[in-house]
């Protein structure tokens, strides 16, 4: 299937790919600036968000977004991932590095990450009030976790529509849906990266913005950690972000 996206502007590509919490409508404050800076920008959901549905079968979300590279005849683009959406990039440009040419990850995930107790906790709340039918109170939970103390009032209904989505569109999945994990070598990967971590943030996503320079090292990586940061930093501080990723964008994927 064809993921559903939405494609703004003229330029060098730039795939947007959002966390596992919310769906493509968290880059709403990113798109103008990078098409007025000249990109071509692509946003998609990944399959059980948004406005992607979730078949009965194992899916990979790398592979999903390199087809829908080719079906709007991408050959190369610069990713941008939040959290989830930091992972696939990270296998998409180990799985096919010709495809990438530049990488900005926010808070990202990281494939094989082993989580922590803390981590591996939160799930565990978030399975046992879904499993209990309080989906609401799931929702909030992972309002609360992921959004840092600058958030304000307009971020939080935003994560909590994206998220009430996704648990829509997920729960009513039919038997058999789930992702395909494939095993990756992230030292091939030698597209530019600029890792940003939140200080707000679950450690688990802090050290992996901390250890990527050392993991990717066919890669020139940047690692930024923004102290008033939670999970969300370009729902939180949407212009502050925007900037940092736009300029890193310009100076490693320029528009000709």
């Amino acid at each position: 299937m064809t993921l559903a996206h939405g494609v703004t502007g003229d330029g060098p590509a730039v795939v947007l790919l959002h966390s596992g919490v919310c769906d493509r409508r968290m880059w709403e404050r990113q798109v103008p600036a990078l098409v007025a800076a000249g990109y071509r920008v692509v946003a998609c959901d990944f399959r059980g968000f948004g406005e992607s549905p979730l078949p009965g079968e194992r899916h990979n979300d790398a592979e999903d977004v390199v087809e829908l590279m080719d079906v709007l005849g991408i050959g190369r683009a610069a990713l941008v991932g939040s959290s989830y959406g930091g992972h696939v990039s990270l296998e998409i440009a180990a799985r096919r590095p010709e495809r990438v040419a530049a990488l900005a990850l926010l808070c990202p995930g990281q494939p094989g990450h082993e989580p922590s107790a803390e981590l591996r906790a939160i799930g565990e709340r978030e399975d046992a009030l879904l499993e209990a039918g309080e989906i609401a109170a799931a929702v909030e939970l992972n309002v609360e976790t992921w959004l840092g103390p600058d958030a304000g009032e307009e971020a939080r209904a935003a994560v909590r529509t994206m998220q009430q989505r996704a648990f829509d569109v997920q729960l009513a999945a039919p038997e058999g849906a789930g992702r395909r994990e494939v095993a990756v070598d992230l030292s091939v990967v030698g597209a530019p990266c600029l890792a940003v971590s939140g200080g707000q943030d679950v450690t688990d996503f802090r050290e992996i913005g901390a250890r990527l320079p050392k993991l990717l090292t066919g890669a020139d990586v940047r690692h930024v950690e923004l102290p008033w940061a939670g999970h969300f930093p370009g729902l939180e501080r949407p212009e502050e972000v925007t900037e940092l990723v736009t300029g890193f964008l310009r100076e490693t994927y320029p528009v000709v």
